[in-house]
């Protein structure tokens, strides 16, 4: 295993010292982060590794030598993390999208506050620049607990990488710069604190929505039970995506009066954690939309 400030920049030696430290790996096409460079579903030969059914990319990824160096030896490929199969927790704090304003705040800045608030300092662990100047922070997974990417969850600008979820290993080039190892020489343990944000919500019974007994127009509890049973039928893809336009369209009723609005927050929250979002995720989502529906909600007689 080498030290962070001396990881080769050499694919091969870069996918080699990322397997010693027990992380697996899979190759990217070279120069680029995306897509891995493995054969799809559909011109999988259905031989070797896959004989049993097509493997994919997370469950592809090793920690073989033997594997890595022939994989390694048909192109310079970069190299990919699976952070799941590693029991990585890596938290990505990404630099601001638009390049207009140098006064954003970047992933950094926004989790450095965060950490501030918990009363705790940014952790020190395994660190990498990545090629668009931001940084990625390595951290252990908890034993026993499955964790997936989040986006936004954590803070503005930070997402987190675990199950279902790769990082381009240091050693790494794309066109726009190289993935560089500039800190630490180990994974440090997930943070309670920070664990505690994460952690997946427990499983929620399943059965019908049963709303709360209220005061209400029977438009906005149709309305309300319809959109919440949208979200609970979402694809995983598109939980938050649906969690958010959901809780927008019933944000009209609260501002004309006709639902109060912890009865909608608790209905979305139930039926955002139900489908696996996390505690934090939803509640950020839920307030955010409704916050914008409200705002923008047009007189009833002209809706």
């Amino acid at each position: 295993m080498t030290d962070a400030s001396t990881i080769p920049r050499d694919p091969l030696a870069a996918a080699l010292d990322a397997a010693a430290r027990g992380w697996h790996v899979f190759p990217l096409r070279p120069g680029r982060k995306w897509p891995p460079a493995l054969h799809g579903e559909q011109s999988c030969p259905r031989n070797g590794e896959c004989a049993a059914g097509h493997r994919k990319w997370e469950q592809r990824a090793t920690t073989d030598p033997d594997r890595i160096r022939a994989a390694w030896s048909r192109a310079p490929f970069n190299v990919g993390i699976a952070t799941g199969p590693s029991g990585l927790i890596v938290v990505d704090l990404d630099m601001p999208k638009s390049k207009g304003s140098t006064d954003a705040p970047d992933g950094a800045a926004t989790f450095e506050a965060l950490c501030e608030r918990a009363g705790h300092a940014v952790p020190d662990t395994y660190r990498v620049r990545t090629a668009s100047g931001g940084t990625h922070l390595y951290f252990t997974a908890p034993v026993g607990i499955r964790m997936t990417n989040t986006a936004g969850t954590v803070a503005e600008l930070v997402d987190t990488r675990a199950w279902g979820g790769y990082v381009v290993a240091a050693g790494s080039t794309t066109d726009t710069g190289a993935y560089e190892a500039v800190s630490g020489s180990v994974a440090a343990s997930l943070p309670e604190w920070l664990q505690t944000i994460l952690k997946p919500a427990p499983a929620r019974p399943t059965g019908p929505l049963r709303l709360p007994a209220v005061d209400g127009s029977r438009a906005a509890l149709s309305a309300l039970e319809a959109e919440c049973a949208a979200v609970s039928a979402a694809p995983d893809r598109q939980r938050n995506t649906t969690l958010n336009r959901c809780a927008f369209k019933v944000g009209r009723f609260v501002a004309w009066g006709d639902i109060p609005r912890h009865v909608v927050e608790e209905a979305f929250q139930g039926a955002g954690e139900g489908r696996g979002l996390t505690t934090a995720e939803c509640r950020a989502t839920i307030r955010s939309a409704l916050d914008s529906s409200i705002r923008k909600a047009r007189p009833r007689e002209t809706a």
